[in-house]
């Protein structure tokens, strides 16, 4: 599907326009105003219109952008910035799909990581002087929102593409705030439960979280990257008037960032913790197993010494052999006691 937003510079409106009203090649745009096409699920067709005839992008920008289409089992694009002769192209992950508030949590033991993969959104935006074109295979609330606010407030048509694009980087980060909080409130009630009772379904919840926070590390990391780049002047298609907003977006990236670095090492923490909550449970376990066996043994020697069937055994005919085995046992068991209480053993 195309969508397009239309800036007019000299009346300072902006208006959505169908896909038609579209002109034949950016060049034909008058020099105030500019435009926002978004290619959401779009065919073929579509994108062979938008990027091929009307941006003429490079082939491998255009092999970069339908790569989950062409190659669903190897995912998304991680994220980059590249400079070509006309415009700049970006491509960003935004939150993925099962990790969104409200996602279904899927059963580990069934998804793959493949289907991870595809899980992994994927942003592709292709920014010129007057055009920024925004492709996605996925349904992408930061989009929505953008294109609302967009059509809300006409000031978008005085900035221009690069500050329209600021305002999708800074819904993509926004979306991490919630999940990265999310993860370490869950992190502090499992630090509680590990030091309560240590359980292998910890252990397995900490593994789970261990591999979002790294998808999430590896992703923010990238994007931190990008944003860099653009923030210090490199590219002549982003103002300087306007790094100023895309600094605002970096700041944000490298808290959250940050946090999920925090976050990594906590996991990587209670997991030796649990490690060693476990060993000194099993320790406790092995030393009382100890001592019940220790204290045990002398009683069954001595079971087992008058309870050998030989005749010249002299307490066998005695009248009080059997009240002496038994107190006899009576007196190892408490002077083991006695001796394991005075050693502090328990």
């Amino acid at each position: 599907m195309i969508r397009a937003l239309h800036f007019t510079g000299a009346t300072r409106k902006t208006a959505e326009i169908p896909a038609e009203a579209l002109p034949a090649l950016y060049t034909e745009l008058p020099a105030e105003d500019s435009l926002w096409i978004d290619l959401a699920v779009a065919t073929p067709d579509e994108e062979a219109r938008v990027l091929t005839q009307f941006l003429g992008v490079h082939p491998l920008t255009l092999e970069d952008i339908t790569k989950p289409r062409r190659e669903p089992e190897q995912g998304a694009h991680l994220p980059k910035v590249e400079e070509f002769e006309h415009y700049l192209f970006v491509v960003i992950n935004p939150l993925p799909l099962d990790m969104r508030p409200g996602a279904v949590a899927a059963d580990e033991a069934k998804v793959s990581r493949r289907t991870r993969l595809r899980l992994r959104p994927q942003l592709s935006a292709v920014l010129t002087a007057q055009v920024l074109v925004t492709h996605h295979y996925d349904d992408l609330p930061c989009a929505k929102a953008v294109w609302k606010h967009a059509l809300r407030h006409h000031d978008c048509a005085r900035h221009g593409p690069d500050y329209v694009f600021h305002l999708i980087l800074d819904a993509i980060v926004d979306e991490y705030a919630p999940v990265v909080d999310a993860v370490a409130d869950k992190l502090d009630r499992l630090e509680g439960r590990l030091f309560r009772r240590p359980a292998p379904a910890v252990l397995t919840q900490l593994l789970r979280i261990k591999r979002d926070i790294s998808m999430l590390r590896k992703t923010l990391i990238l994007e931190r990257e990008v944003l860099a780049r653009l923030i210090r002047g490199e590219f002549a298609l982003i103002d300087a008037s306007e790094a100023v907003y895309y600094r605002n977006v970096y700041d944000h990236l490298v808290r959250y960032a940050e946090l999920t670095e925090a976050s990594r090492e906590m996991v990587s923490d209670l997991m030796q913790t649990h490690l060693s909550a476990v060993s000194n449970r099993l320790n406790e376990i092995m030393k009382v197993l100890t001592m019940i066996s220790t204290i045990i043994l002398p009683m069954t020697l001595i079971a087992g010494i008058y309870g050998m069937n030989f005749k010249a055994m002299p307490e066998l005919d005695w009248e009080y052999g059997y009240p002496m085995a038994l107190g006899l046992m009576a007196l190892t068991l408490i002077g083991g006691v006695a001796y394991f209480r005075r050693k502090g053993w328990i």
